[in-house]
């Protein structure tokens, strides 16, 4: 991770404009591509020392013109995550200090509602490379309280109130929920993008939970499984049940369309399970194809009318004023490399909230949770 102590001023679109020149005109006479020159243009690439040469030389002025630093220590470099898409959609970000990097992820890939209720840690400024997916950013808050976050991948939207219980304990704490898959979670925490992964996978086989699949996708990882909560996992379905679906096999009816969940969710791997074990081939399931990415994505489609039936928890079900078709319990497991139970400075108090009853019971009234084993040590390696 590089500190950046100098903050960029970009001239060149305005010295282009006013030379008369077309971004096609000086993209050719300097030697790049029209692509290059947009993204240099719109901050989202800083050149190397050879092209920003090329560009002053074909302008008739000088490096310092186009590209200007003036002090300003609020200005760090960061990754963005190795998922990104690669194209920000906006310039507000969440930052971690994950390990010995800064990793900034875009406020807009948390969710549509989340976008406009959660504050941003950073914004961007311009990208610093993009073999290495980075960006420079201006901190927004002090860099002790983004040392202090922990950012948990996972798929369970009570991760928000836990973090609001931690700034509660703490002010200069959170906790920052990237909404994801469980297998896209363990990835993630594989990688170093995030402190903690949320995962709730029943291995067919075994009929355990969790801990197969971390043998599989986690291996050369030490890890510490704290469990979050148990809860029911079912056929949502609006209030009366207006389509009548009693059971797995009403999936394959034409007046049923259902929603589903991305790969590598939990929800999915239970979907294709349970076709599998019925003989039902997952073509027959109208909307099988059909995504929700989250599960208040998908029971917010329900409620839409968009689709008649999904999986999902039952605390969404409670939500959304659902009725609930109970299919399997589900066991969420917190996954924690175990070098961070004791130095991240704000890994403690996260835990130690999970055992307080003022957030069981909170948790509690969501509907649908059990948290008898909430904090609880599942494995520790």
């Amino acid at each position: 991770m590089q500190k950046l102590q100098q903050r960029v001023t970009n001239r060149l679109r305005e010295t282009r404009i006013a030379a008369g020149l077309s971004q096609g005109d000086l993209a050719q006479s300097a030697g790049v591509t029209r692509q290059a020159l947009y993204a240099i243009e719109k901050n989202q690439y800083l050149p190397g020392t050879e092209v920003a040469l090329q560009l002053a030389h074909t302008l008739g002025t000088s490096v310092e013109d186009l590209f200007s630093l003036h002090d300003d220590g609020n200005i760090l470099e960061a990754e963005l995550p190795a998922d990104h898409s690669g194209v920000l959609k906006s310039a507000r970000v969440k930052l971690a200090t994950v390990g010995n990097r800064l990793v900034a992820k875009p406020v807009t890939e948390l969710g549509d509602v989340l976008n406009y209720t959660v504050p941003a840690d950073a914004l961007v400024l311009g990208g610093a490379s993009r073999r290495k997916r980075s960006v420079y950013v201006q901190l927004l808050k002090s860099r002790k309280d983004v040392d202090r976050q922990i950012v948990v991948a996972g798929c369970d939207p009570a991760m928000y109130l836990a973090g609001e219980h931690v700034r509660q304990q703490a002010g200069n704490a959170s906790v920052v929920g990237w909404n994801m898959a469980s297998l896209a979670a363990l990835r993630a925490l594989k990688r170093g993008d995030v402190h903690v992964a949320g995962i709730h996978l029943r291995d067919p086989r075994s009929g355990e939970y969790n801990l197969p699949f971390l043998k599989r996708y986690g291996q050369g990882q030490t890890v510490t499984v704290v469990r979050f909560a148990t809860w029911q996992e079912g056929l949502l379905v609006k209030e009366g049940n207006p389509k009548q679906v009693r059971r797995l096999e009403d999936l394959t009816r034409s007046d049923v369309r259902m929603i589903n969940r991305e790969k590598g969710a939990g929800a999915r791997l239970l979907l294709d399970h349970l076709l599998s074990r019925h003989r039902i081939p997952s073509q027959v399931v109208r909307g099988y194809g059909t995504i929700a990415l989250s599960q208040i994505g998908l029971g917010r489609c329900i409620a839409e009318g968009k689709a008649d039936v999904g999986i999902g928890a039952q605390a969404v079900a409670q939500l959304y004023n659902f009725d609930f078709i109970p299919l399997q319990e589900e066991r969420y497991d917190l996954i924690i490399p175990t070098a961070y139970v004791d130095s991240h400075p704000g890994m403690k108090i996260f835990l130690d909230t999970l055992v307080t009853r003022k957030f069981q019971r909170e948790i509690e009234a969501l509907g649908g949770y059990d948290v008898r084993e909430s904090g609880k040590v599942i494995r520790q390696s």
